[in-house]
């Protein structure tokens, strides 16, 4: 199985942005554990601010990988962009956030890429990747 993450805007800081909400532990850290959990799966890491950057690497993967995990960010509640750009592909996507965005501001509730995502994982924090990754051995 080949999976990648995908990563978006103010991700590449955790570790070190507001740790009360996401925790001490860098991305990078996360991922090396994650690797070593999923030995036979084969996982890839992507990460950017931009949001063209974001859909040119749901273009590139979209008809490659088996499945996309995607934490789009302050993206997820903006844009229709990152939306159509999941309604185009083929490879399944699953919705990520670290945090319970219920339980935190008004504007966090709504996300314009679930409808297009396979489903939605949120509030586990760093282990709602792990549960993403495993979720793919249902799925597919």
């Amino acid at each position: 199985m080949k999976l990648i993450i995908i990563n978006g805007p103010n991700l590449n800081l955790l570790g070190t942005r507001e740790t009360n909400v996401y925790g001490n532990q860098t991305f990078e850290e996360y991922f090396s554990d994650l690797k070593n959990k999923f030995k036979t799966v084969e996982l890839f890491y992507f990460q950017s601010n931009v949001e063209g950057e974001l859909i040119n690497k749901l273009h590139e993967i979209g008809f490659l990988y088996d499945g996309i995990i995607i934490n789009a960010g302050g993206y997820t509640h903006t844009s229709v962009a990152l939306r159509d750009a999941i309604a185009s592909i083929k490879t399944p996507v699953i919705e990520v956030h670290i945090s319970n965005v219920f339980a935190r501001e008004d504007f966090r509730h709504s996300s314009l890429i679930a409808a297009k995502c396979k489903g939605s994982i949120s509030g586990f924090g760093m282990d709602s990747y792990r549960l993403a990754v495993e979720s793919f051995f249902v799925i597919l």
